[in-house]
């Protein structure tokens, strides 16, 4: 029955999300296309979780410090304005009339907060790597006792503009400063003759060692194509991406005074890019499309 169906669907979306980034970490900037001919307007969406559990962000505008994209010179354009969460159709639309790599970016507050029980908060902090974190709840003799967090969310996304420029500029590997960056060495969509993707974590500007990167593959993001572990400069090198859309995705966090409102502040950082759909696949915006329905659910 399609009405059972869809509230099956809902509850299935509302279960995987509930809780907050355990369960809805990977955030994301998923534009029509990561490449645009340069004055064509074009529809964005953000989107959270993976696999079955994709949807829209219901994140709330005004939780949004920062929409801006970053021209290769530098040129900065604030975009704020252009965004519209939650309607129909897309929850931006943008056009840039001039070519290059623009880097999109969107940091949210840090106002989201997030509890669970001690074995799901142990099991969410193990599985994204957050040694630090378990080793202070050890330390602490807290393994037992429920979890709790407040996070932000920093998302970028490379999209290119205009026709036969991929190798034209390098704006794909400067980082912009933000808290916690994803920065490629080497631009994932530009000459092909390369085997390896060298990619560095920057955690305040500084290279972040033993974190931990993941690589997915949007138009089949149940898992992750491959996980690496940041060493002591903060770099990992993954094999060169072949065409399709991906998303690259880091957590970081550091633990709070006693006595403050969490145990942990955290950032969720990514990275979405893409070179071309991969053949034989759904792209991703039309596997965004199918998510456009929202569980009843006012997450953050």
């Amino acid at each position: 029955m399609p009405m059972r169906s869809n509230i099956h669907r809902a509850l299935v979306l509302m279960l995987a999300l509930a809780g907050g980034p355990a369960g809805a970490h990977d955030f994301w900037l998923q534009p029509r296309n990561f490449a645009v001919e340069a004055g064509s307007e074009w529809p964005l969406a953000l989107l959270v979780g993976h696999g079955a559990a994709r949807q829209r962000s219901p994140i709330p505008l005004q939780r949004i410090e920062r929409f801006d994209a970053i021209a290769a010179d530098g040129q900065v354009l604030t975009l704020h304005g252009r965004l519209h969460p939650g309607r129909d159709d897309s929850d931006a639309d943008l056009r840039f009339d001039v070519a290059g790599t623009w880097r999109l970016v969107l940091e949210t507050d840090d106002r989201a907060h997030s509890r669970l029980p001690a074995l799901r908060f142990n099991d969410y902090l193990q599985s994204e790597g957050l040694v630090v974190a378990l080793e202070q709840r050890r330390r602490t003799g807290r393994m037992d006792a429920d979890g709790s967090e407040i996070y932000r969310r920093i998302a970028k996304a490379l999209v290119r503009v205009g026709a036969g420029m991929a190798t034209q500029d390098d704006a794909a590997t400067r980082p912009i400063g933000l808290e916690l960056e994803i920065v490629p060495e080497r631009d994932p969509c530009g000459t092909r003759d390369a085997s390896t993707l060298p990619v560095r974590v920057l955690h305040r500007g500084e290279g972040l060692a033993g974190a931990t990167l993941k690589l997915t593959l949007l138009e089949d993001d149940a898992e992750p194509v491959a996980v690496r572990i940041t060493d002591a400069t903060g770099r990992a090198t993954f094999d060169l991406p072949p065409a399709g859309n991906w998303l690259l995705n880091v957590v970081w966090t550091r633990a709070l005074p006693a006595g403050a409102e969490a145990d942990f502040a955290t950032t969720f950082s990514s990275l979405a890019f893409g070179c071309a759909p991969a053949p034989g696949q759904p792209h991703a915006w039309t596997r965004a499309r199918m998510a456009w329905s929202r569980p009843a659910w006012s997450g953050p």
